[in-house]
């Protein structure tokens, strides 16, 4: 199975409720870092990837789509890899968004700076450009910036939507070509959900609690 659509965006710009919103559609299923976590044995393969020796369709063979971490690291191969995939780049306002990796995913004790082994070896891999400046407001923020400039100047207007989770179904819809659900969009993964997972035992445990973004 070939990807249908490159989530291009960042974590921690309302990926997860991407991830369900995407499934919900038929984008079935979708990858996104908590897969990772349920299918520990795909980590090699992410190491690999980081190492410069991807095999994407191992990665993704039973994947119709991929949002967040570690795929959006990857973007612009995954893009020429897939090339009839279309490219959906979440985003959100760039300070929210530096707030919001400082109080889950980059925080002192959280996923990225707490996990060794394999793990830790791909989150290693994955954020090796910011290891040193994952805290440096202005760097990050303009990190964020830069990374959506770059995907915008990649490809033809046509293939990619820049979106933010808080516009809903409709502009998400008219870009998949797909009809419109009467179910609300979903909201997924707060600063309060992941934190609450991370208490629980770490990212791959499960809690749901409804709020935009992350």
């Amino acid at each position: 199975m070939a990807l249908k659509i490159v989530g291009s965006g960042l974590g921690r710009t309302g990926t997860k409720s991407l991830k369900t919103a995407l499934e919900m559609l038929g984008f079935n299923p979708c990858h996104h870092m908590m897969e990772v976590f349920a299918h520990q044995e795909s980590i090699p393969l992410w190491i690999a990837a980081a190492e410069g020796r991807p095999d994407w369709d191992a990665i993704y063979g039973d994947y119709q789509a991929t949002v967040d971490y570690p795929g959006c690291a990857f973007w612009r191969q995954l893009a020429d890899h897939y090339p009839d995939a279309k490219i959906l780049h979440s985003v959100r306002d760039p300070e929210q968004w530096f707030e919001s990796t400082q109080a889950t995913i980059f925080a002192p004790g959280g996923p990225v700076d707490s996990f060794q082994g394999p793990m830790g070896r791909m989150f290693e891999g994955v954020f090796a450009h910011l290891r040193d400046k994952l805290h440096d407001r202005a760097f990050m923020i303009d990190h964020f910036k830069r990374h959506t400039d770059e995907v915008l100047k990649a490809f033809p207007a046509e293939r990619v939507l820049v979106y933010d989770v808080k516009e809903g179904w409709e502009p998400l819809c008219r870009f998949l070509g797909v009809p419109k659900p009467a179910e609300p969009f979903p909201s997924e993964n707060s600063r309060a959900e992941f934190r609450a997972r991370m208490a629980a035992g770490g990212p791959g445990a499960s809690t749901h609690q409804p709020t935009p973004h992350a």
